[in-house]
């Protein structure tokens, strides 16, 4: 195999994998910080700067995740005529957004009834990818030129009124600006939408149009040289637009206070929360192409399973709940909190800073194995089911 082609890879899956371990560390706070369910993080008047920082840096995942599943997805459908590629993109979209309401949102409320249903990161990205399957029979420019309108644009609806009510209310929310949106079933029954679909696309497809620079025989220095271009470009115009308040966040900073000027919007994702993660990714994925050391090697196995990891800690996270939740002397009484849409989770349940990086380690450790034996399952066996995990 050629050497770039290695590089390249291990670089995407030491970043998807480094992303991954630290998406855990969000949901472990979710499910285990005393105030997880009483108050943001990133409120400046009540935070503290750990903990701020420990919800800031998660911001990087989710980007980083749907770009790279977009550069995957141009990898994958190298030699492939687009109708097949095309096709195999819908059907595994549609698989994610399944995954999504049936098996993920079990995992966050254990709840066999599924009262409540959660739409999010694995919901946006089916929904994606099922955009991207329709689109790639197009012209490549096309798909780009789709990609960085809606990677730029999206944020005009900050300066547009638009219907709150109503079919058109609700499609424009799902579509374009979900913010922890409560879509009302019936009186017993809801959704939560906290991932506006077409933002995400825009990322999904613009890193779909970067799996170009890992094309076959595309020079590596060239390649680097892009990266670390467009990566520093992205975070100029952050700080640029961050600054003067000009465009791309709905909510204008405090200009004394550095906190302020980071926390930037990520439901819907803002163009420049998009610049803030996704420049330095750009950035990462020029350094790690000749990285190679014990470190990165474990990090790249969460890398290269990335949805065999994402589904399993949600479990294993939320079983450890369950048994800190008796251990903490909660009873039968105390499983279903009416202010929490998660089983076994009362509002008030909980521990300090310390303890969530604790059982968050603990967590990242007990999947290392697991990943290590599904990864090389994979390379040894060819089902066709395998290709949608």
């Amino acid at each position: 195999m050629d050497t770039r082609t290695v590089n390249r890879i291990t670089s995407i899956d030491i970043l998807r994998g480094l992303v991954m371990v630290i998406m855990a560390l969000d949901h472990t706070r979710d499910f285990f910080h005393i105030t997880a369910f009483t108050d943001d993080p990133l409120n400046l008047a009540t935070t503290t700067v750990p903990l701020y920082f420990t919800r800031w840096i998660t911001h990087f995942c989710a980007p980083i995740f749907v770009f790279l599943a977009g550069t995957s997805a141009y990898l994958a459908s190298q030699n492939k005529a687009s109708n097949v590629a095309g096709n195999f993109l819908i059907k595994r979209g549609l698989w994610l957004v399944f995954i999504e309401v049936a098996v993920i949102t079990f995992a966050f409320t254990f709840n066999p009834l599924y009262n409540f249903i959660i739409w999010q990161v694995i919901w946006a990205t089916g929904w994606s990818m099922v955009v991207l399957g329709l689109l790639i029979r197009f012209n490549f420019y096309a798909i780009l030129g789709i990609g960085l309108v809606l990677f730029f644009g999206h944020n005009v609806f900050d300066f547009i009124t638009l219907p709150q009510n109503g079919t058109s209310g609700t499609l424009m929310k799902i579509l374009f600006t979900a913010q922890d949106t409560i879509l009302s079933l019936s009186p017993d029954r809801a959704i939560g939408d906290f991932y506006a679909i077409l933002p995400w696309t825009g990322v999904m497809l613009t890193g779909y149009c970067a799996g170009a620079w890992y094309g076959a025989g595309y020079h590596a220095a060239k390649r680097k040289r892009l990266l670390l271009t467009t990566g520093s470009t992205l975070i100029a115009l952050f700080l640029v637009l961050r600054y003067f308040n000009i465009y791309g966040d709905p909510l204008p900073w405090d200009k004394q206070h550095l906190l302020s000027f980071l926390n930037t919007n990520k439901y819907p994702p803002s163009l420049l929360y998009l610049c803030m993660t996704l420049g330095p990714a750009l950035i990462a994925l020029a350094l790690l192409e000749n990285v190679s050391t014990a470190v990165s090697r474990v990090i790249s196995t969460y890398g290269r399973v990335p949805f065999f990891y994402y589904v399993l800690h949600f479990y294993l996270i939320h079983i450890l709940t369950v048994v800190a939740f008796y251990l903490s002397g909660y009873g039968a009484a105390d499983i279903v909190d009416k202010q929490v849409p998660f089983l076994f989770r009362p509002q008030h349940f909980g521990f300090g800073l310390a303890a969530v990086y604790a059982i968050w380690l603990g967590v990242v450790a007990a999947l290392y194995l697991p990943c290590k034996w599904f990864n090389n399952y994979k390379l040894t066996h060819s089902q066709w089911w395998l290709k949608y995990l």
